[in-house]
């Protein structure tokens, strides 16, 4: 860890060492797109180095969070109760998006209340300040210079001033936390004043959500997913992504969170247990997808979901996630990656993290030991790889 620390802050003395001549580098790189040299100047000649977002990017948590921890500090009574309140006081204004893009105004509003509170915190750290150390920055440089690019662009379209592009410490801005090249494509003026503008204008910010969903191919015929109960019995296997069509996952027991048969729609559907065998379970649709393309977390794209139908006038989950799972640490999956590994089941790369691959390894372990396999590090997992939980 001390060898790790140190290469860090190599690294970081070496970004900023090398600040001054990498702005110039960026400023040329935002004129050859079309930005106004002056405006290009003008920013670069503001621009200051950020050790805290270089720390911030560096930082890994940890422990992973469970699916229980996470879903509730999301979704809860609080922020349910302040989104059905939103719905009301802007039904116009969501009720012309949903007919623009078709997006539903639930979804639009569960976004915004994951994103930001909705609108009460948009991130207070410079936005050009921190695009030009994260592209300086040679771990993510390429990604980061054309952020950077692009939110000189905006600015430059006089969208809003540099001293008032604020965000996230990553770059992410306003309402729904666009990230520059996000908001060059999908951002629209919808409040007809010429700008636009996520931080000072809802209008904007939510048909700007709304096309951004549109774009990525959201079907308003149907919802995001929904929660199911999975028989006795159930091959766990099935829920290793798959998309089978709803009237499979019918005929193989499963019926929706109050035990009435599945509808007869024409619609394929994957299979999530997020919690494992002892939480809730989900089939979930298109839209599923589409909600990941905003956020790569599975977690995430649930809580979107399960928000939405709360706003909507849905009650709590029927399975709720069990609370009792611990919380492992990278070190704890280095080591039962490093398990799977060692009896011949392929996690992946050996990197600290419970995504797809070890998951699979899990579930194929899980098969070979007789127990039920979903996937997830449960105790006799644990414990086989040594892992007191």
């Amino acid at each position: 860890m001390i060898a790790a620390g140190t290469a860090a802050n190599a690294a970081q003395s070496e970004g900023r060492d090398n600040f001054q001549e990498c702005l110039q580098r960026l400023e040329q790189a935002a004129v050859d797109t079309g930005v106004s040299k002056q405006t290009a100047s003008d920013v670069v000649a503001k621009v200051t180095y950020s050790d805290r977002v270089i720390e911030l990017d560096r930082r890994q948590p940890e422990f992973t969070t469970t699916f229980a921890d996470y879903l509730n500090r999301r979704v809860n009574d609080d922020r349910v109760q302040k989104g059905r309140e939103l719905l009301q006081t802007h039904r116009s204004l969501l009720n012309r998006v949903t007919r623009e893009t078709g997006v539903p105004a639930p979804y639009l509003v569960a976004f915004w209340g994951l994103e930001t509170n909705f609108g009460s915190y948009f991130g207070k750290m410079s936005v050009p300040d921190s695009l030009a150390t994260l592209a300086c920055d040679p771990r993510r440089s390429e990604f980061f210079t054309k952020q950077w690019v692009a939110a000189l662009q905006i600015i430059d379209e006089g969208a809003i001033p540099a001293e008032k592009m604020e965000g996230s410490w990553a770059g992410a801005m306003g309402h729904v936390q666009f990230m520059p090249t996000v908001f060059l494509k999908h951002a629209v003026d919808a409040d007809g004043d010429g700008r636009r503008d996520l931080w000072n204008s809802l209008p904007d910010a939510m048909m700007s959500a709304g096309r951004f969903l549109e774009s990525m191919g959201w079907n308003g015929e149907y919802r995001w997913g929904r929660e199911v109960i999975l028989p006795d019995n159930f091959d766990y296997r099935l829920s290793d992504g798959r998309r089978l069509p709803l009237s499979q996952w019918r005929e193989l027991g499963i019926t929706d969170a109050f035990g009435k048969p599945l509808a007869q729609a024409d619609i394929n559907a994957a299979l999530i247990v997020p919690a494992g065998h002892r939480g809730p379970a989900f089939l979930v649709y298109q839209n599923f997808g589409v909600i990941m393309g905003w956020n790569r977390s599975e977690f995430y794209a649930i809580a979107v979901g399960h928000l939405a139908d709360r706003i909507a006038g849905a009650g709590g989950l029927q399975v709720p996630p069990p609370e009792d799972v611990p919380a492992l640490s990278r070190q704890q999956i280095l080591t039962l990656q490093q398990m799977l590994e060692k009896k011949g089941f392929d996690p992946g790369p050996i990197d600290g993290i419970l995504g797809s691959g070890t998951r699979s390894a899990i579930r194929e372990f899980q098969k070979a030991n007789n127990l039920i396999a979903d996937g997830f590090p449960g105790s006799q997992v644990l414990s086989a790889a040594g892992i007191d939980s």
